[in-house]
């Protein structure tokens, strides 16, 4: 959600500079300077179309990052590894990254840059337990910037393995509320990535960017909406438009690394803010067309909807949640599960606008996932959207659903999920 175009470029521009605000306070990141002179290092080095490469999210065929959280996951011997970025890579971009379930690190990266991130003095790198071989992991933490890949190197002699996938596999579609927009480390800070790399053994995706709305029109200076956007490689950044003009790539589903097992829609907030004037009706078949496409695509897919949270506001002596289209995303659920479309279902291409009903028909798919009473007022930021207290608890919550709804044990038992939350008390007396 964005209620003012200014709170979106005074956020682009703290994070040009790698800044993190907290609680309106410059918070000591102190980030590395990774850049490295490549000519004083023998490397053995593999350019950015390498079988051992796994890129995780979308990236279009010029190697250049998209959508929120997009990573780069390889094996690797020896104890060096460096990445050299493209002119397309966004300068001072942050990204985080690490040596398997390890801290994440963080860096900013430059254009045409070579940046030294793995080195025999980086701790794990001489552990062989238990995550073997080495596992490296690029995340790109913020929804605007991007980054492109130009070549992956580790040290002369050395090796890149390929780190065959998870089996189980999940997506998140959405708009800010999803990317992480206003969390401290926004992609790798939202309530998707918290899921994702939280149940632990499962590939995670997350198709999201701040102010977009599902309904196809313009949303807060998005010239598209998901239900067509989402069958697209690049999202609707100035990066997009920039890069691709009228005319960006399709998303090659036939190519994606895995087929996601269950999907997760949170999209109706900006639809629902009248400054974008979308009507009851465009939203929900717009909503609509986006889990047919979703279906189309994903056929054994397990469909989450997820009940919106807006904010709350002071109600007497407490607060109240303030709801939108609880009664229309119920009844969108209702449609999916009722003979009617199960008997003949439809299916949506984003690409091509068209609608097609298939022979064939389906078993159930689409779930409601309810929101009320995870979020109190307190863990919504001045900004509208969740803090990361409270990106934690939704995701909490939602790891729990999956759990109990589709029987997915929770693997991750150790690895650092969100950074910089260690936070403690250790006075007895006070």
């Amino acid at each position: 959600m964005l209620s003012k175009k200014f709170s979106y470029l005074l956020s682009l521009t703290a994070l040009a500079s790698g800044t993190i605000l907290q609680n309106g306070q410059v918070r000591i990141t102190n980030y590395p300077d990774t850049r490295v002179d490549i000519s004083s290092y023998e490397f053995q080095t593999y350019d950015a179309n390498a079988t051992e490469l796994s890129y995780k999210g979308r990236w279009d065929s010029k190697k250049v990052s998209w959508w929120s959280a997009p990573g780069l996951v390889f094996g690797f011997t020896g104890d060096t590894v460096a990445i050299t970025f493209r002119e397309l890579t966004t300068d001072a971009t942050l990204i985080g990254y690490r040596i398997g379930g390890l801290d994440w690190s963080f860096t900013n990266v430059t254009a045409g840059a070579t940046h030294l991130l793995v080195s025999p003095k980086t701790p794990g790198v001489n552990e062989t337990f238990p995550v073997n071989p080495l596992r490296f992991e690029l995340r790109v933490t913020n929804w605007a910037y991007g980054v492109q890949i130009d070549k992956v190197h580790v040290a002369s002699g050395e090796l890149l393995i390929k780190i065959p996938p998870y089996k189980r596999s999940i997506e998140f579609i959405g708009d800010s509320l999803t990317s992480g927009m206003y969390t401290s480390y926004e992609g790798l800070s939202s309530f998707a990535y918290g899921v994702g790399a939280g149940l632990g053994d499962t590939e995670w995706y997350v198709t999201a960017y701040p102010g977009i709305c599902v309904s196809d029109q313009d949303c807060w200076g998005n010239p598209r909406g998901q239900s067509h956007q989402w069958f697209y490689a690049s999202d609707t950044s100035w990066r997009a438009s920039q890069l691709w003009g009228d005319e960006p790539e399709s998303w090659d589903f036939d190519k994606q690394e895995t087929t996601p097992d269950i999907v997760i829609i949170n999209l109706g907030t900006n639809d629902n803010n009248t400054e974008n004037h979308v009507s009851t009706e465009t939203y929900v078949d717009a909503y609509k067309k986006l889990i047919q496409g979703v279906h189309g695509k994903y056929p054994e897919a397990q469909v989450l909807v997820m009940q919106l949270w807006m904010g709350f506001h002071p109600y007497g002596n407490s607060y109240q949640q303030d709801l939108g289209y609880e009664l229309e995303l119920k009844d969108i659920v209702a449609y999916f599960n009722s003979d009617q479309y199960l008997s003949k279902p439809a299916i949506w291409d984003g690409t091509t606008n068209t609608t097609t009903t298939l022979d064939t028909p389906s078993k159930s798919f689409v779930h409601y996932f309810s929101t009320k009473g995870i979020l109190q007022h307190n863990d919504i930021g001045p900004l509208w959207h969740p803090t990361d207290v409270g990106a934690i608890k939704v995701a909490s919550h939602l790891s729990q659903f999956i759990k109990l709804t589709f029987g997915w044990d929770l693997i991750a038992t150790g690895p650092e999920i969100f950074h910089d939350t260690l936070y403690w008390n250790d006075e007895q007396s006070y």
